[in-house]
Formats: structure tokens, sequence, C-alpha cells
């Protein structure tokens, strides 16, 4: 399989540029395929009464589309935007260690829902849009009780910041995970079984050979 046109991932969490690396390896070879790492920089704020699912389907369409904008020549754009959903209350990117410990309180003891939305956009050779994709897969969390000398380490660890939620299930953050049920990847921040199937739809040349 060859893809003959760039490929673009409007993000710059280094959780996404290594599960799309391993994505690439995987179906190419190790370090076969290269891609571009262009984010989007858009406004993420939550509309008023938006729920979490319809939140990161808008981000996820809106950071393909603004970075689509930027191309003149063949390319396909992946975008993601994942969230954390307890009990339809978004939980984003904490702003500080306050607002982290705040987050990892509620989340405590809990199962929560995390969104991952993924969105493709196919760019003809003049940089005009040929097709567009997207979707959305859903994972549930049950996080362990959260002690207090845990919730320190864990805040002193830094790994918060910059994470939906305020924790990163793949580092240290796992150690406050009980329990996963769905797509370590959508966790994480990119499903690759729904990128695979959003690439099919938009007829890059992607063969989903799963």
């Amino acid at each position: 399989m060859e893809l003959p046109i760039q490929i673009v991932l409007a993000s710059k969490s280094p959780r996404r540029v290594d599960l799309l690396t391993q994505l690439l390896d995987h179906e190419f070879g190790e370090g076969a395929v290269a891609f571009a790492i262009d984010p989007p920089n858009i406004d993420e704020s939550p509309l008023a009464n938006e729920t979490p699912i319809a939140h990161v389907q808008r981000l996820a369409v809106a950071k393909s589309r603004a970075v689509a904008a930027r191309y003149n020549d063949a390319a396909v754009i992946i975008a993601a935007d994942t969230t954390v959903d307890l009990d339809g209350k978004i939980f984003g990117q904490p702003t500080d260690e306050h607002d982290a410990r705040a987050m990892l309180n509620e989340l405590s003891g809990r199962t929560h829902q995390v969104h991952t939305a993924v969105a493709v956009v196919h760019l003809a050779a003049d940089g005009t849009i040929l097709s567009q994709a997207h979707g959305l897969d859903s994972a549930g969390v049950s996080m362990a009780e959260i002690t207090p000398e845990k919730m320190e380490w864990y805040l002193a660890t830094g790994e918060s910041m910059g994470k939906a939620g305020s924790y990163a299930v793949q580092g240290d953050g796992g150690a406050l995970v009980a329990r996963v049920e769905g797509s370590l990847t959508t966790v994480i921040g990119l499903p690759l079984d729904l990128l695979s199937d959003l690439l099919v739809q938009v007829d890059c040349g992607w063969k989903n050979e799963a």
C-alpha cells in the first residue's frame, strides 16, 4: 500500500503523534511514511448548553477545516478532539493545579466516559476538498479512589497539564485508573480503528486490511 499524498496531523499532542506513528509504521513499515504536524490553534471553549459529544465532534471538524484551509496541494488532514464526560459535564484541560485537583476529586471512585472525535479531510492537488469524513468513539474509564497522598503525588508529576480530565492513562495517571472499557487509543486521544475507517471513507488510497 502506498499513499501518494502528504499526511498532516492537525495536533501538537505528543500522544496523538505517537499513535499516528504507530499506525503508519504498522501499515507501511517503521519510518516509511512521515507526516507533518500543524496544530490549528482554534478556540476550544464549549458553547452554551453544548453536550460533551457535540463538543468534540464540532471541534474535530473545525480543526480539520482550519488546517485544510492552509494547504494548496494534495494532502490528508487528520484532526481529533477528546473530552472527559462525567454525567454530561465536560472536563477539558485544567487551567492550573487547583483546577486539576478539583477535576480529579470529582472523578475519584467514579466511572466516566471519554469521547474522541476524529475528522479527516482529503485535499486535491489544488487544495480543494475532495472528500471529508468524521466519526466518534467512546470508552468508559473507572477511576480508583484517589487518596490525598496519591493526589499530591500525581499532581507533583505535572502530568495533569494539557490533559482532558487532568490525567494521562498511558502515563503515571494509569495508577489512578481501575478499569477501561473500550479502546485505550480512544482514551489516549486518537482511536486508531476509527481513524483507519475514516481514511478508507475519504478515498485517499488507504486500504483497511483489518
